[in-house]
């Protein structure tokens, strides 16, 4: 039951949007539930966690630091180029540039599986582009994005040791002192995560309701172009260094696939409700797009 629930991603998180849309009031006023629901979503992905993931990057690092190199270069400079095509308002450029900025989503591992990928690799790439996101994600949204709107890098620093590296680490520790406990628990935390992560998309889309209306196909479009970008120059990319399918299908994935709800989390605590808009139809696109794409390279 669980598992069909969880299946059904795509479905909740267009659901709470739509409801988000036509009633804003329901959820408007949740705004502040955005930042310690992230913090739930990434304790879970804490307890999936191991020891013997961390050391893997130091055994096998060449992956791994193409996957870095990628995720870190070509997303946020698709998402900054994107937003100059489409002449995006400097708070619309700052979300594109912060969801780009962000590091790859845990969803990309199970998208992972189903197209037959490395899930080690996947699950490695996570892990390691996590634990630099505090350094990586406000440097280069101040380098991109800092001529159009003032960023704080210190601030959005602690923010995210708080928001993601905090839990993540308590979640690892838990995984390794009660075994038993979190292996229960992990069989229902997939299905917080994913009503946790559509309760943050009808939040965002709720408090952006006029500015969806108005413009909301065009960030939409932009938002697709971005994601399958990603996709493409990542597969591309690692296609230079990477001999083995299954590890270019898996750096593909993990560049196009972000961790949205990191994006959304940081721009309503430092910026506005419109920078969080992009990471909200990204929330939604790329867990349309993912199973798609997985399907295609699972048949192949």
């Amino acid at each position: 039951m669980i598992k069909r629930l969880v299946d059904l991603f795509p479905l909740w998180v267009i659901l709470f949007a739509v409801v988000g849309l036509v009633d804003p009031s329901i959820m408007g006023g949740w705004k502040s539930v955005i930042v310690p629901g992230l913090g739930v979503i990434m304790l879970g992905m804490g307890m999936t966690l191991t020891f013997e993931d961390i050391t893997r990057i130091v055994k096998d690092p060449k992956g791994i630091f193409i996957g870095f190199v990628l995720q870190f270069s070509i997303m946020p400079l698709v998402g900054f180029i994107l937003s100059l095509i489409f002449g995006f308002s400097p708070q619309l450029l700052l979300g594109m540039v912060l969801v780009g900025s962000s590091p790859g989503g845990t969803a990309s591992n199970v998208i992972t599986y189903l197209a037959n990928g490395d899930v080690a690799l996947s699950v490695s790439m996570t892990t390691f582009n996590t634990l630099l996101a505090p350094i990586m994600t406000p440097f280069l949204t101040y380098i991109l994005a800092g001529h159009w709107v003032p960023v704080p890098v210190w601030a959005m620093f602690k923010s995210i040791l708080v928001i993601i590296i905090l839990p993540v680490t308590v979640g690892l520790f838990l995984r390794y002192f009660f075994p038993k406990v979190t292996k229960s628990v992990n069989m229902i935390f997939p299905l917080i995560s994913v009503f946790t992560i559509a309760l943050l998309v009808g939040i965002i889309v709720s408090l952006n309701r006029g500015r969806i209306l108005e413009a909301g196909l065009i960030v939409a479009g932009a938002v697709v172009l971005h994601n399958l970008t990603g996709f493409l120059l990542g597969y591309w990319g690692s296609a230079v260094f990477i001999k083995d399918m299954k590890q270019r299908r898996t750096v593909s994935i993990e560049v196009g696939m972000q961790n949205s709800g990191l994006a959304m989390a940081l721009a309503i605590k430092h910026f506005t409700a419109i920078a969080a808009l992009p990471s909200a139809f990204f929330s939604v696109w790329h867990n349309i797009s993912g199973p798609i794409l997985a399907t295609v390279w699972r048949r192949k």
